[in-house]
Formats: C-alpha cells, structure tokens, sequence
C-alpha cells in the first residue's frame, strides 16, 4: 500500500515537470513595466513656446525700461547740454523713444506684460551722478553713457527680432532696431570727436581746436 502511493506520488509530480511539459504551447511571458520615451514633438514644442514667451515678456520690460531711461536722460541734456549737439541729441532721444516706447505698449499689454513705470536703480543711480555734472564735463558723460545704452540695445533688440515667434512683436522689435543702429552711428561719432572710447573699437584724442 505504501509503495503504490509513492508511485501515484511520484506519476503526479511528474506530470508537472519541465521535461513532461515538452511538446506544450510555452507560456506567455508576463509584459515588461513600460519604459517612458522621449517626449513627443508637441510636449517639446509647448516647452519651447512657453520659454520664449517667457523672453518675450522679459525683453518688453527692459526694453521699456530703457527707453525710460533714454527719455529722462534726453531731458537733462536738453536742460544742461553745453553744446547744441548734445541738446539736439537728448531732444532727439525723447521723441524717438517715447514713441518707441508708445509702439510696444500694446503689444505688451496684448501678452499681458505690467511694463515699469519709472527708472531702474542702476539707471537712476547714473542720472543722479550726471545731474551734478555741467559743461562739457556733462557733455562727455552723456556721450559715453549713450554709447554704452546704444550698443548693448541694439545687441538686445537682434536677438530678440531673430527669436521671437510673435510676427507683430518682430515687426516692432525689427523697426525699434533700426532706430537704435542709427541713433548709434551719430553717437559714435560724437564720440569719437571727444576721444570718448566704444565698445569694439578703439578711442582716439578729440581733434584739436581749429586755429
């Protein structure tokens, strides 16, 4: 009796061997965890868009920001300018960038961007140093910080006209570009008439006198 149900013992666990198994169908393998892929072409997309409107937003208010300050710096040197270039230039310095700033203000508020209202600290900080100057003294002083402003604007102004996806924001940026090269270009020169250095170049010794 004992061996007889060793041997159903042993014909049953046989039954369920590997080598009994030959010849079944194999089992399916379970599925593997699903592994994330690369994201898709419209996840990157949005990714881009939202940064670039992000660098959108950010240009509007510096840009605004410096117009500013052109402005009220074009004031003093109207009110202070030894020299009727000086005072020619500040005048054109507030017409120009009042409407520079009056041509972006819709399109900022069309993305809703709360463009600054008044002079940055570093911005006031330099009008507040110039105030105290007078004569040509406050003419050079002009001069070099109209050079410096222009310089890096117009570096400013191209990138963002080259980067934007906004086709009213590249139009104005594209326009506002072209004012600041050739507000640039008159500056450099009178730069260059009082020894005043620029950016990329070199600075030379203001012209002496006509005798």
């Amino acid at each position: 009796m004992i061996s007889h149900h060793i041997r159903v013992f042993v014909l049953a666990a046989a039954a369920f061997s590997p080598a009994f198994l030959v010849g079944q169908e194999p089992t399916a393998p379970l599925p593997s965890p699903a592994q994330p892929g690369p994201p898709s072409t419209q996840d990157s997309n949005t990714s881009g868009d939202t940064i670039q409107s992000m660098r959108d937003k950010g240009f509007l208010r510096k840009a605004t920001e410096g117009s500013l300050a052109e402005v009220q710096f074009g004031r003093l040197a109207v009110e202070k300018g030894a020299s009727n270039d000086v005072k020619s230039l500040g005048q054109m310095m507030i017409d120009d960038h009042t409407k520079l700033n009056e041509k972006m203000a819709p399109i900022a508020d069309s993305i809703g961007v709360m463009l600054p209202k008044r002079l940055s600290k570093e911005d006031q900080a330099e009008y507040d140093k110039i105030s105290a100057l007078t004569g040509d003294e406050f003419d050079k002083e002009y001069i070099a910080i109209m050079v410096k402003d222009h310089h890096a604007d117009l570096r400013e102004f191209r990138i963002e006209a080259n980067s934007t996806n906004d086709p009213i924001l590249k139009q104005a940026v594209t326009d506002g570009a072209q004012i600041i090269h050739d507000h640039m270009v008159m500056i450099d020169k009178m730069a260059r008439s009082k020894g005043i250095a620029i950016p990329g170049g070199h600075s030379r010794p203001a012209p002496p006198p006509d005798v």
